[in-house]
């Protein structure tokens, strides 16, 4: 049984974390077969959106606490297997931002602590309406560092800080009254939901899909008026698409596209 499984349905590939009995941990397996399919999604040109789901009754707990107890047990006490464990997360985390295709999470049961960090990492994410969320690592003495990048990334600075010091759940309404998922849907069309937004992705025009992800997370780390000019750039790239083009004409005659993409 293979720990992610992935199943392409037309232009979406449907990515679910497999290992339930652990519910769903960033074990260094996980996370090395995430890395790996998400690398060649990015490659596919017939894949135009992504949804990662977990199996069983969880979304994700986070990284795999016995596998990090055990790397205590390198002679300098897990320094060296602790660095490279986070170096790897964190590159998978941007990963999920760098592909050229939006990920969305499918999320339910529970997400924390990394898990909380994935679904905050995703560029969607949909959930049951009774998942809860949260980043719990100070509740065994660990402070979550590196879920806190992307948590206030996605959320108010107080909410998240009060969630990383109190080591407390959110449940769904919550997290989508504040922008930590989409929509908090009802748990039997889950689902359904996810990939009608997934449909509604693929439905547009790929190349400016592509291009508007990274816009977004390029201009997020600068100024505002260092943003104008590298958006009002990617603006003139963007109109001159021959598909755009043809968008802009079909808008105007009041008929559909004929994209070529």
């Amino acid at each position: 049984m293979a720990i992610l499984e992935r199943y392409d349905t037309q232009a979406i590939a449907r990515l679910t974390l497999n290992a339930p009995e652990r519910l769903n941990s960033l074990s260094d397996e996980m996370m090395a077969a995430l890395q790996a399919e998400l690398e060649a999604i990015a490659k596919d040109a017939s894949i135009r959106a992504v949804i990662l789901s977990g199996a069983g009754k969880a979304f994700c707990a986070g990284h795999d606490l016995k596998q990090m107890t055990a790397g205590r047990a390198a002679e300098d006490g897990g320094k060296s297997y602790f660095a490279d464990l986070f170096a790897r997360c964190s590159a998978l985390m941007l990963t999920i931002q760098s592909i050229p295709q939006p990920v969305i999470a499918e999320v339910h049961g529970i997400a924390t602590a990394a898990g909380c960090q994935l679904v905050a990492t995703c560029d969607l994410a949909i959930a049951a309406d009774d998942t809860r969320f949260g980043v719990n690592g100070i509740n065994i003495g660990l402070f979550c560092a590196t879920p806190m990048v992307a948590l206030t990334r996605n959320i108010p600075r107080k909410k998240a800080f009060e969630m990383l010091t109190t080591g407390q759940f959110i449940h769904a309404d919550e997290a989508e009254r504040i922008g930590l998922i989409n929509a908090a849907v009802p748990a039997d069309q889950l689902r359904s939901e996810t990939e009608a937004l997934a449909q509604k992705l693929v439905e547009k025009l790929k190349a400016v899909v592509k291009i508007g992800k990274e816009a977004f997370y390029t201009q997020s780390t600068m100024t505002t008026a260092e943003a104008y000019d590298y958006a009002a750039d990617v603006m003139v790239q963007n109109m001159l698409f021959k598909d755009t083009e043809e968008g802009i004409s079909a808008f105007l005659g009041k008929r559909a596209p004929n994209w070529q993409q």
